[in-house]
């Protein structure tokens, strides 16, 4: 039993999120076995002749007890009561083709309604991403692909970002998904590099204005009639024609 076991002890259990891949691997794993005929092939009902049936038996019982194994805590109420393997698995697979539909809606309205908003480039792109692959997952049928996630992805962009998208319409090759990703990363950062320089100018004009305006100071206090004194370090002392 040990040996029959033992590739199963470093397989993940059934739990909550994970039935696609799980589903997939336990497959693979009792066809390797010999024992996927009886759980969703085509031995699934008892024979009934008593050779045959002791040969089921066997088998049926290693399916089951792998099935048990592999389940989590959980999850072993629906499919405890089973008789057979494949009651066991299809239990299982009823179970989930429910959570997934009602999560897969709630993804789909999600995916539908989402925008950039105050999320960067790259944040935006990575939740995108990960919506369409979780969607790809539990509906493999009907998998995202790269043209409809970038339309998904430009749809929802902040509005500075769509004279980008629109150029790179023009190309000969449009960018991968990847590559527009860089282009509007780039383009942010320079965004934020730009007001940056502008107060650094607005500092510098205002610091020039500053000295410009002590300077027409000196020229007001050291003259008389609209005409600056020559010795403007002794202005106090120069009198004029009247003797002020």
């Amino acid at each position: 039993m040990v040996d029959f076991l033992s590739p199963v002890n470093g397989m993940e259990k059934l739990n909550d999120f994970n039935y696609n891949n799980w589903s997939t691997r336990m497959q693979y794993y009792l066809l390797g076995q010999d024992l996927w005929d009886i759980v969703g092939g085509n031995n699934t009902t008892p024979p009934t002749n008593d050779s045959d049936l002791r040969k089921w038996n066997v088998k049926s019982g290693k399916a089951l007890y792998v099935l048990v194994v592999i389940v989590d805590d959980e999850l072993l109420q629906h499919i405890k009561s089973a008789k057979t393997p494949k009651e066991a698995w299809d239990n299982l697979a009823t179970l989930f083709a429910r959570t997934n539909d009602a999560k897969l809606q709630c993804l789909e309205n999600e995916l539908l309604s989402i925008s950039q908003q105050s999320m960067t480039v790259s944040q935006y792109f990575s939740k995108v991403k990960s919506i369409c692959e979780e969607i790809s997952k539990l509906d493999p049928q009907n998998a995202i692909s790269e043209t409809r996630m970038r339309r998904i992805i430009i749809h929802g962009l902040r509005p500075e970002y769509n004279g980008i998208v629109t150029a790179t319409r023009g190309w000969a090759n449009e960018p991968t998904l990847t590559e527009l990703e860089n282009i509007l990363a780039n383009q942010e950062a320079l965004d934020k590099q730009i007001p940056k320089v502008s107060i650094k100018e607005d500092e510098s004009a205002i610091f020039s204005n500053k000295r410009g305006f002590k300077g027409q100071n000196r020229n007001i206090v050291g003259a008389r009639d609209g005409k600056p004194w020559k010795n403007h370090g002794d202005w106090r002392r120069q009198p004029d024609k009247k003797g002020y």
